[in-house]
């Protein structure tokens, strides 16, 4: 067994899920930075511990039918896949988007395990969606399909077993309906799902954490080279939820965000997307659901279209927010060029397996999702420790402690990089201390 390479394990892990294409990458990534620890510890493939990591301990798929608003009945897919419950109960998303499938929901899952043992919290983790899209709904056929889904999620979850999240087409609307949906079914009023509204059970910070903590990490990477964000110019993707935060906290910490993009293209504001240019932007995103190419005509800046922001010019630190694998190696080789300092990601896998390697072999500090993204599934972890304390804390307290969470990780990152001979490598890092933190834990809880 101790003679396995990367390669035969990932033909088994090809082999029984073809075709799912983001989760081998996700499961490659992660095996190529572990295997040289398993010199060290032949224990973990004597128990076959990557092997059991990659299979989910449960996937539950259902039907979801309901109605829209002609009259005519619909039907979706729902997925829910818990992936692993060592470290605590599953912990992770639910997505409504066209492109949910089952393998974009296992590679999802899987860097969820990873990141939520990163965070410190007693977290597993896992991930769930349906392949209904919510753009272009009436708020009436997203509260009937909102509530058909949780009919048939509601018997899975729990909060000593799941607790289900927001993600892409999932926001504090969605998150309302579900949690109205499953109160009524369980006849309970408890922490099942997190970014809940304040005013019953949410907490403060919660849609900023994201955002927040992709900054909060990029500024810990720019500190342990004696540099901060601060006067730094900042490129951002996207413009939903994770990048508007992100755009808030580079603003707090006196960077200044430029851009933003949505799948038309992007805007470059070489003033800086200010406080006041921000709300207009999420009032553009978040209520009139309109396309960034709108915030060009207002404030007098150029939009790109069918473009991405990584080509713009003497940039210092940027972050992509949008989705995965939008950062490929023709866009890393412009951010290289343009003598950028920090990637970090705020999206789930953004960049391209070739475009991280271009990217640090060229010195770019890089900030892997399951890492520099994992504010938001922290701050979900402080939000049940709310529920379950009958607490409220102040947005202070929740900021001050989702900073010790990103300042702890970042800390985990570099000191296990620098321990297993590869510094400054935050992918190696991050990879290694989240499994090992799992992978102890299945070895003490022994083969099931």
């Amino acid at each position: 067994m101790h003679q396995e390479s990367v390669n035969d394990f990932m033909d088994h892990v090809v082999a029984k899920s073809a075709s799912q294409y983001e989760f081998h990458q996700a499961v490659r990534e992660v095996a190529e930075s572990v295997w040289p620890i398993f010199e060290r510890h032949p224990e973990y493939l004597d128990m076959r511990i990557p092997h059991r990591m990659v299979e989910a301990e449960r996937i539950i798929i259902f039907r979801v039918a309901w109605v829209d608003d002609a009259g005519t009945v619909q039907v979706n897919r729902g997925i829910r896949v818990e992936m692993n419950s060592v470290i605590g109960p599953y912990k992770g998303g639910l997505r409504f988007h066209p492109s949910v499938n089952l393998g974009i929901l296992k590679f999802l899952a899987f860097e969820q395990v990873l990141k939520n043992s990163l965070t410190t919290l007693p977290l597993g983790g896992g991930k769930g969606g349906s392949d209904f899209d919510p753009k272009g709904r009436s708020d009436g056929e997203i509260m009937r399909f909102s509530q058909a889904f949780m009919n048939e999620l509601f018997r899975h979850i729990g909060t000593h077993t799941d607790i289900p999240a927001g993600d892409i087409g999932v926001g504090g609307r969605e998150i309302g309906y579900l949690f109205g949906q499953y109160k009524k079914l369980a006849n309970e009023f408890s922490g099942i799902l997190t970014g809940k509204g304040v005013n019953w059970g949410g907490s403060l910070i919660r849609p900023e954490s994201t955002g927040y903590g992709v900054v909060y990490f990029a500024e810990e990477m720019l500190r342990a080279h004696s540099e901060s964000i601060y006067g730094k110019k900042v490129l951002i993707s996207g413009s939903g939820n994770v990048a508007q935060y992100a755009a808030e906290n580079a603003n707090r910490l006196g960077g200044t965000p430029v851009t933003l993009s949505d799948s038309g293209g992007f805007i470059y504001d070489p003033d800086g997307i200010d406080a006041e240019k921000l709300a207009w932007v999420m009032e553009l995103k978040n209520v009139r659901r309109g396309r960034i190419s709108e915030y060009a005509e207002q404030f007098g800046v150029a939009y790109y279209a069918g473009q991405k922001p990584w080509a713009v010019e003497d940039a210092d630190v940027a972050l992509p927010c949008a989705t995965q694998n939008e950062l490929n190696v023709d866009d890393a080789k412009d951010l290289v060029a343009n003598n950028v300092r920090v990637v970090a990601e705020g999206a789930n896998m953004p960049t391209e397996p070739d475009a991280v390697r271009l990217l640090m072999d060229n010195g770019v500090l890089f900030g892997p999702g399951k890492a520099a993204n994992a504010g938001g599934v922290a701050t979900s972890g402080l939000e049940m420790a709310q529920n379950a304390g009958f607490a409220v804390w102040t947005r202070e307290e929740v900021d001050a402690k989702l900073l010790g969470i990103m300042t702890k990780i970042h800390r985990n990152c570099r000191e296990t990089a620098a321990q297993y001979a590869t510094p400054d490598n935050y992918v190696v890092g991050a990879n290694i201390a989240g499994f090992i933190k799992v992978a102890d834990a299945m070895l003490d809880q022994g083969v099931v």
